[in-house]
């Protein structure tokens, strides 16, 4: 199986950049309701993916922020805690669903490391769930024939 027969593509992405302000962040994350963001540099590669955790951590650690004063921090200064892997788009399925394991969300990239969209966890386990219950049916029915 190919990966791109999971991508969603980067237009149907939510991703940020280094530059968006951690207000932008806050209310990005709300609005789509997402746990975990793609950040790109301004060129397009993928930088990291930021995290609720990520943002709550700069906020204890950080006294003098604020919600108020949230538009003056960008995310360039957030410590990203989790190292969310890429996946090159020619990778193989056992590379996406090693990460998969761990991640919400496996980022794709092409083979100049331009970020190019997301392989969602829930996608790659309904397609690992609808082989399995696909293999075990064509065997009841071999079974039953037999």
């Amino acid at each position: 199986m190919n990966i791109a027969f999971f991508l969603l593509p980067k237009l149907e992405v939510i991703h940020l950049t280094l530059q968006t302000t951690l207000r932008q962040t806050l209310e990005k994350m709300e609005y789509h309701r997402y746990t975990a963001v793609p950040i790109l540099n301004e060129d397009g590669t993928y930088v990291g993916t930021v995290t609720e955790g990520d943002l709550l951590w700069f906020f204890k650690n950080n006294k003098d922020f604020t919600f108020e004063n949230a538009n003056r921090h960008t995310l360039a200064e957030i410590p990203l805690n989790k190292n969310n892997q890429p996946v090159r788009i020619d990778a193989n399925m056992d590379d996406l669903i090693s990460l998969a394991k761990v991640q919400n969300f496996v980022p794709v990239v092409d083979d100049m490391d331009k970020f190019i969209g997301i392989v969602r966890r829930s996608d790659v386990i309904e397609y690992c769930s609808d082989k399995i219950f696909n293999n075990v049916q064509a065997n009841r029915e071999v079974n039953s024939t037999g």
